[in-house]
């Protein structure tokens, strides 16, 4: 029972850091960028930008993360988790994601925001 109450827990979190709750983005993602950019910039002030999308990538991609181990835990009786194959097999399927958004902005489906593209 406790399995699966963490596995619940560990989706209702993930989801909320997750791609699939872009609504969500402005509570939980882009301030957790913006503190890992504003945190690297300290070090290097001119990167501030380029590790806050590095952090906003890896808010997601723990999102992802989180809801697959929380999915293993709710709905699979495994007494011994392949923690290696399940960090693989996240970090895939968030960078697909990252290049199916990529090649969406590339080919001007999706714009980016005008304040991101100003100098």
């Amino acid at each position: 029972m406790l399995k699966k109450l963490r596995g619940g827990f560990l989706i209702g979190l993930g989801y909320m850091l997750s791609p699939l709750s872009w609504w969500n983005d402005l509570f939980f993602n882009l301030p957790i960028a913006y503190l890992f950019g504003y945190l690297v910039s300290w070090v290097a002030p001119d990167l501030f930008l380029t590790f806050t999308v590095v952090g906003y990538w890896i808010s997601n991609v723990l999102g992802i993360l989180m809801m697959q181990m929380g999915a293993m835990d709710m709905f699979f009786n495994r007494q011994k988790n392949n923690i290696k194959k399940d960090l693989l097999i996240g970090l895939g399927t968030s960078t697909a994601y990252t290049l199916l958004i990529l090649a969406l902005i590339y080919f001007h489906v999706l714009e980016l925001p005008v304040f991101l593209t100003s100098n």
